[in-house]
C-alpha cells in the first residue's frame, strides 16, 4: 500500500491508515500553520482537529519562573513539582535507578507523563513513573530478545493498516511470526 501525499488525504480515518514519522507530522503542522511541537500523539491530535475543521495554533512561549524546579530528585518527588521533561536530567536519574545506560523512556512512560501533565496530577511521583517502566505485558517475558520481538511486531503493524498501538491481542495474533525466543 503506497501512502498518498498528505494533501490528497480526505479525512482523519484515512490519515490513520498510514505510518507517519514525527518529523513528517511536524512538517505537516508547520505547512498548515498549526501547533508543531509535542509528541507524536499530540501532533496526531492537532492533525485530527485539523480534519475536523479546527486549527490548533502554535502556543506562545511561556516564561519559566526561576527557582521553582526541585534540585534533588527522589522517587518521592512529584512529576509536576519537579517540572519533569524527557531531558538528560531525568534520563540520568532513571539510569541511576535502573542501572540501564543509556536509559530510554518507553512508550508507556511517555503516555503516562502526558496524562499526568494534562490532569495536573500532583500526587504522581517519579517512583510511580519507575513502576510504569517495570510494568508491561507479562506475555512478552517469554522472549529473551524482547526488543527484537517488539521490533518484529512493529514492522508487521507499521506496514499494515492496523491500529498503530500495542495490545496483548496483537501479540497473540502474530506470536508465530515473531517467534524470537
Amino acid at each position: 500500500m503506497v501512502r498518498p501525499e498528505f494533501e490528497s488525504i480526505r479525512d482523519y480515518d484515512e490519515f490513520c491508515k498510514y505510518y507517519w514519522y514525527r518529523e513528517e507530522l511536524v512538517g505537516i503542522c508547520k505547512a498548515h500553520g498549526l501547533k508543531c511541537s509535542g509528541s507524536k500523539i499530540e501532533l496526531n491530535t492537532v492533525i485530527k482537529a485539523y480534519f475536523s475543521g479546527e486549527k490548533i495554533l502554535p502556543e506562545k512561549k511561556k516564561v519559566r519562573q526561576r527557582g521553582t524546579a526541585v534540585k534533588d530528585l527522589t522517587l518521592q518527588t512529584g512529576l509536576i513539582e519537579c517540572g519533569f521533561t524527557f531531558g538528560n536530567r531525568f534520563r540520568d536519574f532513571f539510569s541511576e535507578q535502573t542501572g540501564v545506560k543509556p536509559f530510554k523512556f518507553n512508550v508507556d512512560m511517555v503516555e503516562t507523563v502526558k496524562v499526568v501533565k494534562a490532569t495536573e496530577d500532583e500526587n504522581f511521583t517519579l517512583g510511580d513513573l519507575l513502576d510504569i517502566y517495570y510494568g508491561g505485558d507479562e506475555a512478552t517475558k517469554v522472549y529473551s530478545g524482547r526488543l527484537k520481538a517488539a521490533a518484529a511486531l512493529w514492522k508487521i503493524v507499521r506496514e499494515s493498516d492496523l491500529k498503530k498501538e500495542y495490545s496483548h491481542e496483537l501479540l497473540e495474533e502474530y506470536k508465530d511470526i515473531i517467534d524470537i525466543k
